[in-house]
């Protein structure tokens, strides 16, 4: 992954998107509203899940209402999250941060699977329950969790707390995939 990284840091395009008056601020604005519209929307619907918010509402009128808007924003958030790491792919993949925000998407990805696949299909039992059973409690909870360590964490990549070339320590040189260079 490393080799890859690098060669996609040799890009020229890569270079002008980090150094680009306009675009990169574009984008990046652009990534943090859309997280913003697609992580409001799925806090909707969780805090509907777990019980505490819209309890009069029908589960599935207001993801019928909510997801469209959650997907177009997922898939903004997507876009302009690659082009972020295209810009700046050696010091982001060297992220502690990054890396657990890598581990909490696919986390989060999973609980949504789980949901959809197990917890949802008996729907028609609980959707208009205002407290739904303890999955269905569960998988919103573990989402709100899941989301709000991805905002924390996207929002702590641009910090250099632990970046490799301020010498952190052997555990954070590990986590962080720090090259180290050989002393002559």
């Amino acid at each position: 992954m490393r080799s890859f990284v690098e060669w996609l840091d040799t890009h020229a395009w890569s270079t002008a998107l980090h150094e680009s008056l306009w675009m990169y601020p574009l984008i990046e604005s652009t990534h943090v509203l859309t997280v913003m519209l697609f992580v409001g929307m799925l806090a909707m619907v969780d805090l509907r899940l777990v019980g505490l918010a819209f309890r009069n509402v029908a589960v599935s009128h207001l993801t019928g209402r909510l997801l469209p808007w959650s997907v177009a924003g997922f898939v903004i958030m997507i876009a302009t999250g690659v082009l972020l790491f295209y810009a700046i792919p050696v010091r982001t993949y060297e992220s502690v941060w990054f890396r657990v925000k890598v581990v909490l998407l696919v986390a989060g990805g999973i609980n949504a699977w789980w949901f959809h696949r197990r917890v949802q299909r008996d729907r028609t039992f609980w959707d208009n329950h205002p407290k739904p059973p303890t999955a269905v409690r569960v998988a919103g909870g573990v989402s709100l969790a899941i989301w709000a360590g991805v905002i924390v964490c996207g929002r702590m990549i641009a910090y250099n707390w632990f970046d490799c070339d301020r010498d952190p320590s052997p555990f954070v040189m590990w986590m962080a995939g720090c090259v180290v260079e050989a002393s002559m």
